[in-house]
């Protein structure tokens, strides 16, 4: 069986050490592994499958020793210097960083929904942003089945997915509201406390009034569906969970559908865990999407303001199948095109 090696890029940082986390679940026939962060975090060790890995200092050389894929999770600024340095390298770059996602030669690849997109990359290939990898393994059936005419997204994503300031944000929060304690001096990451609030506002403001994750999820779901004219429009709020993003979607199709069909479609998707009984009180719940890498879709309704769209509740691990595992997916699947 033919071995590889893989470079892991931000391995000390929240997704990284996730990503480790998955790849020691895959076993797949790796034969070496390097651990890569900034000069901050170098000289760290780490246990990774069974033994201690010393992390080392990411530089321009980084890849002179040959790798056949890294997975970036250092970053937007460090992957556009890097991701290149290691392609022209000969090794194959699957980026978390929103760096390369909107590049017309660059494959934005959810592995349930386009594989197809890897067999015509050119050394880099971009994760989407976690919340739209749950939203399009929900949506590409369906556009499949019925060809969806217009989108309407309402997020309510967790704190890990502003990172580890944002997760020191929430975690403080909870300390200086338990203290009855107005000082807000310990904000690192968001503009406001995030602990028993909500922030409908992630990342910046754009000059249309919409933020840079809203038009993140907008043109990464219409290059990854292949709708660059799809109508979608989004809002996306920060809220005081700890992992896994929700997310309400609703859809208007261009044809009519049978309900008990349209939920039997998603009950056979790959990677799809329907979870619908209003009469049990069963629905996807944040809590219990943490550690999976399944999306789970449920409040699934008829839309019935128009003549044939739905509601849907989308959630998943942001930083598992929204991240580390997505990248991970798709190093599988070049292994099983090499």
């Amino acid at each position: 069986m033919k071995t590889y090696k893989i470079a892991v890029v931000g391995a000390t940082g929240v997704v990284g050490r996730t990503v480790l986390k998955v790849l020691e679940e895959k076993n797949l026939p790796v034969s070496e592994y390097v651990l890569f962060a900034s000069s901050k975090s170098a000289g760290k060790k780490v246990s990774f499958m069974g033994k201690e890995y010393v992390v080392q200092e990411l530089t321009e050389h980084s890849f002179d020793k040959g790798f056949d894929f890294a997975i970036f999770s250092a970053g937007g600024e460090t992957s556009k210097k890097y991701s290149p340095i290691a392609s022209q390298k000969g090794c194959i770059v699957v980026d978390n960083s929103n760096a390369f996602r909107m590049d017309s030669t660059v494959p934005l690849v959810v592995p349930e929904v386009n594989p197809e997109e890897l067999k015509s990359h050119h050394g880099i290939i971009a994760n989407p942003n976690c919340s739209t990898i749950q939203a399009v393994v929900a949506l590409k059936p369906l556009e499949d089945a019925y060809h969806i005419k217009r989108i309407v997204y309402s997020t309510y994503q967790a704190v890990s997915g502003a990172g580890a300031k944002g997760i020191a944000d929430y975690q403080n929060g909870l300390k200086h509201y338990l203290e009855k304690d107005a000082d807000t001096s310990y904000l690192q990451k968001f503009a406001h406390p995030i602990f028993n609030n909500c922030l409908p506002h992630i990342d910046v403001f754009l000059e249309n009034g919409y933020t840079k994750e809203e038009e993140k999820m907008i043109n990464e779901t219409r290059k990854i569906l292949k709708r660059p004219d799809l109508k979608i429009t989004a809002t996306t709020v920060r809220v005081p969970v700890m992992n896994a993003h929700s997310e309400s979607i609703n859809v208007e199709f261009e044809k009519d559908f049978d309900l008990d069909e349209l939920k039997n479609k998603l009950e056979h998707s790959p990677s799809i865990i329907v979870e619908d009984n209003p009469q049990t009180e069963d629905y996807p719940l944040a809590i219990n999407a943490f550690g999976h890498d399944e999306v789970f879709v449920g409040r699934i309704r008829r839309d019935e303001s128009v003549s044939s769209g739905i509601n849907l509740w989308v959630v998943a691990d942001n930083i598992r199948k929204g991240a580390a595992s997505n990248a991970i997916q798709i190093v599988e699947k070049l292994m099983e095109l090499n």
